[in-house]
C-alpha cells in the first residue's frame, strides 16, 4: 500500500502512516526503557566506524555495551 492509497478525513488529519505503522509494530513488545544522555569520550576511529554503518549508529554502540554488559555478568564478578 502506498502512502497515496490511505484515505485521510477533516475528522482525523494527525493520521500519518508512519505513526500507525509504528503503533502496529510496537503492539505486544516490552515497553522501550527511558534512555539516559551522557557526555562520552570515544576514539575517532571507533565513531567513525559506527557512523560508516549507516543510520541508526547510536543505537548500535547500545546494543554492543549492552552485550558487553549481559556476558559480564556470566562471569564472576572481579575487583576493579
Amino acid at each position: 500500500m502506498k502512502d497515496s492509497d490511505v484515505k485521510r478525513s477533516a475528522e482525523h488529519p494527525e493520521a500519518d502512516l508512519k505513526h500507525l505503522v509504528g503503533g502496529i509494530v510496537r503492539k505486544g513488545l516490552r515497553p522501550v526503557p527511558p534512555k539516559a544522555s551522557i557526555s562520552l569520550r570515544l576514539d575517532a576511529d571507533v565513531v567513525r566506524w559506527f557512523k560508516a554503518q549507516g543510520p541508526g549508529y547510536q543505537t548500535r554502540m547500545n546494543a554492543v555495551l549492552r552485550a558487553f554488559r549481559d556476558a559480564s555478568l556470566q562471569e564472576p564478578l572481579r575487583p576493579v
